[in-house]
């Protein structure tokens, strides 16, 4: 989460929890393809444990969203990340095993105390010396990175109603040819529906509504059910 001026970070995490309900069919079938294609890993399982003993809300992606992230990340080649919501920094760890040894990714969170439960997640994971997390609200954290220092993939997955902010800080600091990814854009389909109006939905009906007509970009959106329930991301491609 990152902005100071909205609800706090466990309102708008509980209301993003609250979303959909997942069906068992899509836990069986998470768990199902799991088996085969992401190998039990003690860091990533700590990571999870560690967090939700602190008090972390259980609001960070799936094993097998994270694996798509490495995936992405790896597909590309990236060796700079910017990653806009650490939470305990499960998503984290997936991209810093993804860049080079001489690769960063940076991480902004706004709470310090989440901050710290990640830090020591880092640590266990091995991937310390590849993160460093900036504290602090991320529209304005955002603005003192140079954009001399470009990144390869940016992910972005905070205050939704900030999103439109956050993607264009991502625009500026993302190389051409670079990808912005944004999470929770389908929101149970109540992003889509009329009747639905709260900050959170209108803060994705904004950054669509800039994308349509922003030139400098192509980008689609992937629905996805799975133990988290119904949602999705937003891919972009910064042309």
């Amino acid at each position: 989460m990152a902005s100071t001026d909205r609800p706090s970070h466990q309102t708008h995490y509980s209301q993003k929890n609250m979303l959909s309900k997942p069906d068992p069919n899509w836990v069986r079938s998470d768990d199902f393809h799991a088996s085969f294609l992401i190998p039990h890993d003690d860091a990533l399982e700590r990571s999870l444990k560690y967090s939700v003993e602190q008090g972390l809300p259980e609001i960070n992606v799936h094993a097998g969203q994270g694996k798509l992230l490495n995936l992405l990340a790896r597909t590309i080649n990236a060796k700079r990340i910017l990653e806009v919501g650490t939470l305990g920094g499960y998503s984290t760890i997936w991209f810093a095993r993804a860049v080079p040894e001489d690769g960063q990714v940076i991480t902004c969170e706004l709470k310090e105390s989440f901050a710290q439960v990640a830090r020591n997640n880092f640590e266990y994971a091995g991937v310390a010396n590849k993160v460093k997390v900036l504290v602090g609200p991320a529209a304005e954290t955002l603005q003192t990175l140079p954009s001399d220092e470009k990144f390869d993939l940016a992910f972005i997955d905070a205050d939704k109603a900030s999103n439109l902010t956050y993607f264009l800080q991502a625009k500026r600091l993302v190389r051409r040819g670079g990808v912005i990814i944004v999470d929770n854009v389908i929101r149970n389909g109540t992003v889509a529906n009329p009747d639905i109006d709260d900050e959170n939905v209108r803060g994705v009906r904004a950054l669509l509504a800039h994308i349509k007509d922003d030139k400098e970009v192509d980008a689609t959106t992937i629905g996805t059910v799975s133990e988290k329930g119904y949602d999705g991301f937003l891919y972009a491609l910064y042309l």
